[in-house]
């Protein structure tokens, strides 16, 4: 019996003075606290902080092997932040999507510089050294800032930042719904669709009920008024319009009677040049026989002289036979032809011209 006692006994004395013996051994790694890290965790609650003095901020993401690679560098450049004068931070862009579209962050790991609430994009490598001359040398003044809406303090990102944190929050809730309810992924795009008519329906509906609420309806006299006045108008320009084109019409009716009464003086203009070629035709037979008398006269003249001067050679010459009247008449006629055709021919030239 005293020595089944004794067993258990000895088994506890042994681990105690194994345990005495590991704490003599070693007494400075049981004393020694975990370090503290200096790199501030920057949420939607505390990042305004930035906006006074000078911070470096680094965004990552705990499944980023590049951002891994760099927390090293990134925690022995917030130990020397007290030397350099400035605050470190970092943003997890898994569990503050908002901030992450407030800085519009679309390659990680992303490093930004802000100087009294001016905010700089740091585009240089992650190391410690060239950090710190990135500080100590200003290489930041040379830098473009982020102004205007591109300022994460502007209502633009701040816009920006309340859509990344709603798309985070489905984000979660879809692998809520996938992950922990084990629904098929499918039905989860099923539900956010139907989810998204719903509510812009109910967007819709407030929307109306807003501007009903805001509408002010004129009252039924001014409508009458300005029904009147809409009809007066109308019936003013029906007016003018009729008026324009009584006064087309007008000028048309007078541009025909111009135009008949050109017309009618032509035909007059024509009818006396006719009248005055009938006239030359009536004048021109006479005139052709006083022509022909003369030319006969002149004709008689020559011969009488001629048988004034010749002498009388021979005493057997045959005495002249007097011209009978039909050898007069056919001469006449024949130059009536002759001044009719001329006369005719000169008409047609002027009805020509």
């Amino acid at each position: 019996m005293a020595g089944g006692r004794r067993g258990p006994l000895l088994t506890a004395l042994l681990a105690a003075w194994l345990i005495a013996a590991t704490s003599e051994a070693d007494p400075e790694q049981a004393a020694l606290p975990e370090e503290r890290s200096l790199v501030l965790p920057m949420t939607a609650s505390n990042w305004t902080l930035v906006m006074e003095g000078e911070w470096m901020l680094k965004f990552y993401a705990p499944w980023c092997p590049s951002c891994q690679q760099t927390d090293s560098e990134w925690e022995t450049f917030a130990k020397n932040g007290e030397i350099l004068h400035i605050n470190v931070g970092k943003v997890d862009v898994i569990q503050e999507p908002g901030l992450s579209g407030r800085f519009f962050v679309t390659t990680l790991p992303a490093f930004f510089h802000a100087k009294d609430g001016i905010f700089r994009r740091y585009r240089g490598p992650g190391i410690y050294e060239d950090l710190q001359n990135y500080i100590l040398e200003k290489k930041w003044q040379s830098v473009e800032p982020l102004t205007g809406w591109k300022s994460p303090a502007s209502l633009a990102m701040s816009g920006m930042a309340g859509l990344f944190s709603m798309s985070g929050k489905i984000w979660h809730l879809h692998n809520y719904f996938t992950v922990t309810l084990g629904i098929p992924a499918w039905c989860s795009y099923a539900i956010f669709i139907i989810a998204t008519l719903i509510f812009g329906l109910l967007m819709g509906l407030v929307l109306v009920l807003i501007s009903e609420c805001f509408y002010m309806p004129f009252p039924r006299r001014l409508s009458e008024s300005s029904e009147q006045s809409r009809r007066s108008e109308e019936a003013h320009r029906a007016e003018l319009l009729q008026d324009a084109e009584e006064e087309k019409d007008d000028s048309n009716e007078e541009e025909n009677k111009d135009s008949l009464g050109d017309d009618e003086e032509e035909k007059e203009d024509l009818g006396d040049e006719d009248e005055a070629e009938e006239e030359e035709e009536e004048d021109s037979p006479t005139t052709g026989v006083d022509e022909e008398q003369s030319d006969t006269q002149d004709q008689g003249s020559p011969r009488e002289a001629q048988e004034e001067v010749e002498p009388d050679e021979t005493k057997e010459d045959i005495p002249e036979q007097p011209r009978s009247t039909d050898t007069e008449l056919a001469e006449d006629t024949l130059r009536q032809r002759k001044t009719s055709a001329a006369t005719g021919t000169e008409k047609q030239e002027t009805r020509c011209t």
